[in-house]
């Protein structure tokens, strides 16, 4: 699959990397992945775009703050980010990034939803978005929040979500977004886990052919295993964290 020239309304369609040492991300997401990252944009505060074969597939910009935690983040397709902010704002959400164009490429910004985590949005002009589905692309996106209800209806009544039940029993709580192309977002009641001081988040999901094997190169390229590959109803999933720290998520079929 390669990059998606339509995206249905509300579904995931590109992420970036906030990194505290850009070089440093750079070669690790390019021995991992095999991604190659083209020149900072100094017209875009110094943004830069991986990719993956000769299709974009996320996102790179150093860390606006000292000692900020390095993070991956998700952005949601609009069909016009300045009304969508008014309606988030009307639902009580606070807005970081007020809807602004990004040249002709699109127009962004960024709140927070019910549950407090930070989300972003793209409308999207010449930029269509990112490579999904494919080994060493985004395969998933899930956010973990405290306040589940008021997430599910959040995502709902803002960006126009289709929110489907997949689990409802003690313990696991989960609602996705299911989109045609099999391209899912996920909403997960971490309340009973997430640990202390550790805020909502969302979390990117990338493919891979073996986890445990993608495991072991993270920690060969200076990075670290926060779980360890197991097998799960949904596939073989890792979560680990980069060179710099940023958290993310690896998956295979086995």
């Amino acid at each position: 699959m390669t990059i998606r020239q339509s995206v249905p309304t509300g579904a995931p369609c590109w992420v970036d990397l906030m990194s505290s040492d850009t070089d440093k991300s750079r070669a690790f997401y390019g021995e991992l992945f095999g991604w190659t990252a083209e020149a900072p944009n100094e017209e875009f505060g110094g943004y830069a775009n991986f990719s993956k074969g000769d299709d974009r597939v996320a996102g790179l910009m150093a860390a606006q703050e000292a000692g900020m935690p390095d993070v991956w983040s998700v952005y949601l397709a609009v069909d016009d980010a300045a009304k969508t902010v008014e309606v988030a704002k009307a639902h009580g959400a606070p807005v970081f990034v007020e809807a602004m164009a990004v040249g002709d490429l699109g127009t962004m910004a960024v709140l927070a939803d019910a549950g407090g985590a930070a989300i972003g949005m793209w409308q999207p002009g010449q930029h269509r978005g990112g490579l999904v589905a494919t080994e060493g692309a985004p395969c998933h996106f899930e956010l973990h929040t405290r306040d589940y209800e008021a997430s599910v209806a959040f995502y709902r009544d803002v960006f126009s979500w289709d929110p489907q039940v997949a689990a409802d029993e003690p313990g696991f709580r989960y609602t996705t977004l299911d989109v045609a192309d099999g391209e899912h977002a996920g909403i997960m009641d971490a309340s009973a886990f997430l640990p202390e001081g550790v805020p909502a988040h969302w979390s990117v999901y990338f493919a891979v052919a073996d986890a445990h094997a993608a495991v072991a190169k993270v920690e060969q390229l200076g990075g670290s295993t926060i779980m360890a590959a197991e097998d799960t109803p949904y596939g073989r999933i890792a979560t680990v964290a980069d060179s710099t720290g940023a958290m993310f998520k690896l998956r295979s079929e086995v």
